[in-house]
C-alpha cells in the first residue's frame, strides 16, 4: 500500500537505542512498515561503538530514578538476549575499591543504593580479601558485584538491527535528516501520510510518525521540529590507555574507584575487553567537535556553540579545578597512571600505551547542571503530535537499551494513535 519511501513510522538514529526501539516497535506492531535511518554509512558509529563495553549492574543510581530501574531490568534482559542470540559475553564481575578512609562513607552509600535498587548478590569485602578476587589490586574495602560483565555493544546493536530486518523492517544508511514538515492532504487515492522527513540529498520519506534517538545530535534534531535548544548536548571526550599485552595478567575483571557522587562520571577504571585488551581510563574533557575522537578534531561552529552556551560557561566556572586536572591527564600518561596506581600499585607508565577514545553526549541545562535522567520531547505546534524525540538517554543506556526501548515504545503508544494504523 506504500511506495518504497513511504512508511508508517521512521526511527531516526542507528545507535543502540534507535535499533532497540525499532526492533521493539516492530515486535509489538508487526503489521506496520517501519524504516530506521542512520546518517553514517554503518550502524553504531558513535557512542554505541565507542564505549567501555561494560554491562552495568545498577549500583550507582539513585533509588527510584528511571536510570536505576531501567539498568537493573536492562541487565536481566541483556543477559537473556545475549544467550538467545549467541552473543559472546563474560560475567567477570566488578570491584568498586576504596583506597582512602574518607571514601568509605561514599562506598557505603553506593552499597545502600545497590541494595535499594535490587542489585543481586552484591557484597562488601574487606581489604584483606580484595586480592582473592583481583590478585594485584589493593584497597581498604570494596563492593563486589559478580553480575557486572563485558560485551561488545557494537555487535549487540547490529544484532538488534538484524532482528528488526528479519522481522520485515527496513534500514537506510547515509540518511541524515535535515528537516521535518507536514504534508497537505492529496486529492488522489494514495494513502495520506501527514509527515515528511527531508534528507541531505533532498529526498523525502513520508510517514505517519517519527521517533528520534539521535545521540550526540539529539538537541539539533529536536530543534528541527521546533523544540527548545535546552537541554543542550555538550560533547565530552573520554580517552583510554591500553595495557600492553604482556601486562594484561595484572587485571582479571572490572576495577572501579569510588566516584564523586556529584558527577555522572565514574572515574578512571580498569576494564577488560572481549578481544583480550584491557582499557584504563577514561578522563573526561570537552571535545572541540561532537564527533571528535582525537584531540585535534575541531569544528568551529560546534566548538563556539559549546563554549558560548550559558550552561557550559557556568559548568566550567564551577568545576574549573577539576577540568584542569582532566586536561593534565589527557596530556600526561604518568598523571593518569598515578591515579590507577592507587588500585594496582605495581602498574608503571612503561606498562601502558595510548588507546582509543569515545565521545559522550552530556545534556546540560542553562544553569550548568548536568541532566542526569531521561528526557523526552515533542515540542509545540503542529509537528508535536507526530514526532517524539529521545533527547537524553544517559549512561548506562547500552545496558538499559532493551528496557529503554520498551519505555520509548510505551511513550510512542501514549503520544501517537498507533492503534489506528
Amino acid at each position: 500500500r506504500y511506495g518504497p519511501r513511504d512508511c508508517d513510522i521512521v526511527v531516526v538514529g542507528g545507535g543502540i537505542v534507535g535499533c532497540a526501539t525499532a526492533r521493539e516497535l516492530l515486535s509489538r506492531y508487526p503489521h506496520l512498515k517501519i524504516i530506521l535511518v542512520e546518517k553514517e554509512n554503518e550502524l553504531a558509529a558513535h557512542q554505541s561503538g565507542h564505549n567501555s563495553g561494560v554491562v552495568h549492574a545498577g549500583i550507582y543510581y539513585l533509588p527510584g530514578t528511571l536510570k536505576a530501574k531501567l539498568c537493573v531490568k536492562g541487565l536481566e534482559l541483556s543477559y537473556k538476549y545475549f544467550d538467545q542470540n549467541n552473543i559472546p559475553y563474560k560475567k567477570c564481575g566488578k570491584l568498586i575499591v576504596a583506597t582512602e578512609k574518607h571514601e568509605l562513607a561514599a562506598l557505603d552509600t553506593l552499597f545502600q543504593r545497590g541494595l535499594a535498587n535490587g542489585v543481586k548478590d552484591m557484597k562488601i569485602i574487606e581489604g584483606v580479601d580484595i586480592p582473592k578476587i583481583e590478585p594485584h589490586c589493593r584497597g581498604i574495602r570494596a563492593i563486589w558485584s559478580p553480575h557486572t560483565g563485558i560485551v561488545d555493544w557494537c555487535l549487540v546493536t547490529k544484532t538488534y538491527a538484524k532482528n528488526f530486518k528479519d522481522a520485515g523492517g527496513h534500514v537506510l544508511i547515509d540518511h541524515k535528516v535535515n528537516n521535518f514538515f507536514l504534508n497537505s492532504p492529496n486529492s488522489n487515492n494514495e494513502t495520506f501520510l501527514p509527515l515528511s522527513l527531508r534528507f541531505t540529498d533532498q529526498v523525502d520519506i513520508r510517514c505517519h510518525y517519527a521517533v528520534t534517538c539521535a545521540g550526540l545530535y539529539s538537541d539539533h534534531v529536536a530543534q528541527l521540529s521546533a523544540c527548545s535548544e535546552i537541554p543542550k548536548i555538550v560533547p565530552f571526550r573520554g580517552e583510554y590507555l591500553l595495557l600492553k599485552p604482556e601486562k594484561r595478567n595484572l587485571i582479571k575483571g572490572n576495577i572501579y574507584p569510588v566516584p564523586d557522587l556529584k558527577f555522572p562520571f565514574l572515574g578512571v577504571h580498569f576494564t577488560p575487553r572481549m578481544n583480550g585488551d584491557v582499557w584504563l581510563g577514561p578522563n573526561a574533557i570537552l571535545a572541540f567537535k561532537r564527533e571528535g575522537y582525537k584531540f585535534w578534531d575541531f569544528d568551529y561552529n560546534e566548538f563556539v556553540e559549546s563554549i558560548t552556551f550559558r550552561g557550559m560557561q557556568k559548568l566550567m566556572f564551577k568545576y574549573a579545578r577539576m577540568g584542569m586536572k582532566e586536561m593534565l591527564r589527557s596530556f600526561s600518561m604518568s598523571a593518569e597512571v598515578r591515579q590507577l596506581q592507587r588500585f594496582v600499585p605495581e602498574l608503571t607508565v612503561d606498562d601502558v600505551e595510548r588507546g582509543p577514545a569515545g565521545v559522550r553526549a552530556q545534556a546540560l541545562d542553562q544553569n550548568g547542571s548536568l541532566v542526569d535522567d531521561f528526557v523526552f520531547d515533542s515540542g509545540k505546534g503542529d509537528l508535536a503530535e507526530r514526532v517524539l524525540h529521545v533527547r537524553n538517554a544517559p549512561s548506562p543506556a547500552a545496558t538499559s537499551s532493551l528496557a529503554i526501548a520498551e519505555m520509548v515504545v510505551d511513550k510512542a503508544v501514549e503520544s501517537f494513535q498507533l492503534q489506528k494504523l
